[in-house]
């Protein structure tokens, strides 16, 4: 059987169309490492181009969410929970890789949610 989305679900998918401001600092992708049990937060680079697209900051080219050549990420922050993660992220010594409040609350949602998806067992799939 078929649900409708409940108004909670409804109000979080349109929000996720809203345009977004990219952080400067650059981008994340969020891992589930089950094995070690652990959730990893790999950190990359990006240039922002006059349309607001993440850009490679070496060639200039627009970034694809999908497929494309592999990227090294600058940094990898690994925690067991999404407060390790997030602790590492925002008070570890030197500089951090946020620049954004909107970037930082989006990270511990979606940190939050790849902890239950570890947890759970559940597969990830980030926002």
């Amino acid at each position: 059987m078929h649900r409708d989305p409940s108004p909670r679900q409804s109000l979080d998918e349109a929000l996720s169309q809203r345009f977004i401001s990219l952080d400067p600092s650059g981008y994340f992708l969020i891992k589930v490492d089950a094995a070690a049990g652990e959730l990893i937060a790999e950190h990359y680079a990006n240039g922002i181009d006059e349309r607001g697209l993440a850009t490679d900051p070496d060639t200039g080219e627009v970034l694809s969410c999908r497929g494309g050549d592999p990227r090294a990420p600058l940094a990898t922050y690994r925690g067991r929970s999404a407060k390790e993660v997030g602790i590492a992220l925002t008070e570890a010594e030197g500089s951090h890789p946020l620049s954004r409040l909107d970037h930082a609350l989006y990270l511990g949602r979606e940190l939050q949610k790849a902890e239950h998806c570890l947890v759970e067992g559940l597969p990830y799939v980030q926002d």
